[in-house]
């Protein structure tokens, strides 16, 4: 018996402004630092242009850029030795990130 699923993945989805802005909505959970929570959140969902812009209004939104995880560091210190997260790392720095 094979089970059908009811949703497809969609990989590259390009989003418009107001569905990138819905990620600053992302609740934390536990100790969680909720800028941390939504940078990580926007970067595992969105393809690097949606990021990107992400970015610009997340800055916009007063949110802090360098918000730290449990252990101490920023999400750029998290991503920076990523493979193929080298643009994402780009669009953190240019806006400021450390």
């Amino acid at each position: 018996m094979t089970l059908k699923k009811d949703k497809q993945k969609v990989l590259g989805e390009h989003f418009d402004e107001e569905r990138i802005k819905t990620f600053l909505d992302y609740e934390a959970y536990g100790d969680i630092d909720p800028d941390y929570h939504v940078l990580e959140k926007a970067y595992r969902g969105m393809i690097v242009e949606n990021f990107a812009t992400f970015i610009k209004i997340f800055i916009v939104a007063n949110r802090n850029i360098n918000a730290k995880n449990q252990r101490g560091k920023t999400f750029l210190q998290t991503i920076r030795q990523q493979r193929c997260a080298d643009r994402y790392v780009e669009a953190l720095i240019d806006a400021g990130a450390l």
